[in-house]
């Protein structure tokens, strides 16, 4: 195999996002369940044999030393493997959007070159490497829909009902340490349970983010109250500045047109500042990749 074409990356959202405590360290204790979306980079392998790792920004650009190529260095590094990779990125997600779209590069990044280098390493092997590289990479090695417990280091998969979702992410971006180092940021929220949560999957809980985020980016109040204009409960997702809502059912006026607009005329719908971006997606059962690394037992 020389290369490996057309690979996935999909962003995520958090149902809900309740901080928990923190630990000595200063790392927050955290609640949330991460669920996989249609909206996806994508991304290009080719293998080199020269052992060097290069990238080709094919959409937007990214910075000069991204999570991917990071996450190729590491493999290389841990693996003692001698080959390298040009990796083409099609950039797709916004940055600084809490929609993991750099974490999910890194992780098809490690997925797509363990099979291109015939490594052979195991979805928990991946996982391990994929942890020093942020918090949310082992999630998309995972490949399911989970809930996600601790520092993002405690992964449970679950099941989802399919849904529809609109996503907006406003021009300005948000950093995720400033917003859990503001001292107003609630770190007590009450310990959630999983059946608490299956009891209503897509009104659960909140964002303990979200105000504190509010008030240093008010772009995202501004998302949240057009959501609101449209009948549509809204909420932030992770700990950047894009906000989703739920759309009930194809026939509802809201969702009718959004997806007409968006997804089939590409303008925008009526009232939204041209600078957002805006799409309709839908939850995947599971990642595109799943299946990719090696078994764990």
């Amino acid at each position: 195999m020389q290369s490996l074409y057309d690979v996935a990356a999909p962003a995520k959202l958090n149902l809900f996002l309740h901080v928990t405590g923190r630990r000595s360290d200063g790392y927050h204790l955290l609640q949330s369940v991460f669920m996989l979306l249609d909206w996806c980079d994508t991304l290009h392998f080719d293998r080199r044999a020269d052992g060097r790792i290069s990238r080709e920004d094919l959409g937007l650009s990214l910075p000069p030393d991204d999570l991917t190529l990071r996450a190729a260095r590491a493999l290389q590094q841990v693996t003692g493997c001698a080959l390298g990779a040009h990796i083409g990125i099609e950039k797709r997600l916004p940055s600084q959007a809490g929609m993991g779209g750099g974490s999910s590069d890194a992780a098809s990044c490690l997925l797509a070159l363990n099979r291109l280098w015939g490594l052979g390493l195991s979805t928990r092997e991946l996982a391990q490497i994929g942890l020093q590289l942020g918090a949310d990479v082992p999630f998309f090695i995972d490949g399911r829909n989970a809930w996600v417990e601790g520092i993002g280091d405690k992964i449970h998969p679950l099941e989802l009902p399919p849904a529809r979702f609109v996503v907006i992410k406003p021009p300005a971006g948000l950093e995720t340490g400033a917003i859990f180092a503001d001292p107003d940021l609630p770190r007590d929220t009450n310990t959630a349970t999983i059946a608490g949560f299956a009891a209503d999957p897509y009104g659960f809980g909140r964002n303990d983010l979200q105000g504190v985020a509010l008030r240093k980016c008010p772009q995202i109040g501004q998302a949240l109250d057009w959501l609101a204009s449209q009948g549509l409960d809204g909420r932030m997702t992770g700990s950047g500045s894009a906000v989703f809502a739920r759309l009930l059912n194809d026939s509802d006026r809201s969702a009718g047109s959004i997806e007409f607009r968006w997804e089939r005329s590409q303008a925008l719908p009526a009232n939204v500042p041209e600078a957002w971006q805006i799409r309709t997606c839908s939850n995947l059962s599971a990642h595109p990749l799943l299946g990719w690394a090696g078994s764990d037992d």
